[in-house]
This record gives structure tokens, sequence and C-alpha cells, in this order.
């Protein structure tokens, strides 16, 4: 190769350089996605669990909607406050009160007070036995199936089958929500920790109904919202439901309740 060949290569080679260094600043430029840092933080400061309680599909769903606003800064709740506080810091906002949520089973249909329509067996699995004639192999239709699925998805082990019925153990539960997802009758729902009185069942079957499926259910008379001091009962579809945020934890509902099915913790 002579000197006149080299110096078309490499004069070559600088023009292609110029050329691919221009095409990459100009996609930089097209391309370019500007970046949020304040969602990049928030994304840092939650735990990465992706288990979806907040209610967004991941972590990083929350962190852009609290990075943009449409989500509060504790909206997490496996973080809980310390984290909320961590990302309150991050976004320049208070965290103000903030109540301990936990899991909770809105049924007390344990083998001594359910009646048994048939004799299921199969997979060992709340989802197969959701789908046996009439959704439950008890008469309730309605009430836990008692084959933890809740428990086998709990990453905390927070849950387990006592009686035939799924028990959460509120010190371990850190409201991550994966137990709510699995459960076919939809039993489980996310109370406040200090919440003293819990309506346990969730039938919408009416009265005469309950009570020959279930020694342990709501036959909807309505007495715990009638004699509600502070109206924090209402009445649906034949089940009572508790309104915490009104709730003062006086116990006339549970002292009314001929069924005693609204349950007070200490």
């Amino acid at each position: 190769m002579n000197m006149s060949e080299i110096v078309i290569a490499v004069v070559s080679l600088c023009v292609i350089s110029a050329i691919i260094g221009i095409a990459l600043s100009i996609a930089e430029k097209v391309f370019h996605v500007e970046v949020n840092e304040q969602e990049v933080a928030v994304r840092e400061a939650l735990p990465g669990s992706n288990c979806g309680g907040c209610g967004y599909a991941g972590c990083d769903a929350l962190a852009k909607a609290i990075a943009e606003g449409s989500a509060p800064v504790t909206a997490c709740p496996v973080g809980g406050k310390p984290v909320a506080e961590e990302i309150a810091r991050i976004m320049g906002q208070e965290v103000g009160d903030m109540e301990k949520m936990v899991a909770y089973v809105r049924c007390n249909g344990t083998s001594d007070m359910k009646q048994v329509d048939y004799q299921y067996i199969g997979i060992e699995s709340c989802a197969y036995a959701a789908k046996m004639p009439g959704s439950s192999p008890y008469a309730c239709k309605y009430g836990c199936l008692g084959y933890g699925s809740c428990a086998k998805v709990c990453p905390e082990r927070a849950i387990r089958i006592i009686d035939k019925k799924a028990v959460v153990d509120e010190a371990l539960c850190i409201a991550c929500g994966k137990c709510i997802k699995v459960c076919p009758h939809d039993l489980i729902e996310l109370v406040p920790a200090a919440s003293t009185h819990r309506v346990q069942c969730i039938s919408l079957a009416k009265g005469k109904e309950v009570m020959n499926a279930c020694k342990a259910g709501c036959i909807g008379c309505g007495l715990c919202a009638k004699n509600c001091p502070s109206d924090a009962i209402v009445m649906e579809n034949n089940i009572a439901r508790i309104d915490y945020s009104k709730c003062t934890h006086c116990g006339a509902c549970a002292e009314k309740c001929p069924r005693k099915i609204i349950k007070v913790f200490e």
C-alpha cells in the first residue's frame, strides 16, 4: 500500500467517524427522554417488592404516579411510615397521619360453624375448589374455602389455616395485598390495624339461607347499623360494613348483633 492509499484510508475513516458522530448526536436529540430525577429517587426509596398492594402495576408505576402527583407519598403499604417519610422528603411534602393497615379475612366459618354440601376431593387449592359446583363444597358459597392459597403467596408467612379457615398474624402482615388477589371469594381486605370491631362475614345470602348454611353468618338484620351512634355502619346487599373513619370503637354494634359476627379486637 503506497502513501496515497494510506492517506485516502485515514481520511475516509475520519469522514465516516464524523458522519456517525453527527448521526448519534441527532438521534440523541430526537429520541431524548427527559429523566424525572424525583421519579428515580422515589423508585430507589421504594422496597422493590412489586406486590401491587398500592393499586399500581409495580414499584416503577407507583414511583411515576407519586412523582406526577397522582399518588400520595404514603401509597406504599409495604414500606410503611419509614418509606413514606423518605419519599415525602424527596417530594418536599409532609407525611401527615399514616395508619398501619393489615389484611383481614372477612369470615369466621370454621369447620364447626359451616355446613358441608359435598366432599371435595382434588388439588388443595382455593382456586380449584371454587370451580366446583356452587363455587364451594360448603353450603355457604361465599366463605373461606380453607385450602390456603392466600397462605402460600404470603411473603411474610403471616397467614395460617386454622380449623379450615385462614387467619392473619397481624404482627407479621405488611399489607402487600397478595392474599387479596388470590382469594377466589374476595374475602380478604385491608383494614386499619387499630380497628377494634370487624364484621366476620361477607355472605350476600338472605337471613334464612345464611342460618341454614353457617352458624357464624350475618343475617342482614341491621341492628348493628340502627344502634351505631356514629352512623359508622351501613347495610350493603344484606351484609354490614363498617366505615372505620367514623367508628368510635364504642362496641354497640358487637353488643347488639344477635349472631355475634362482629369480632372485637383488643
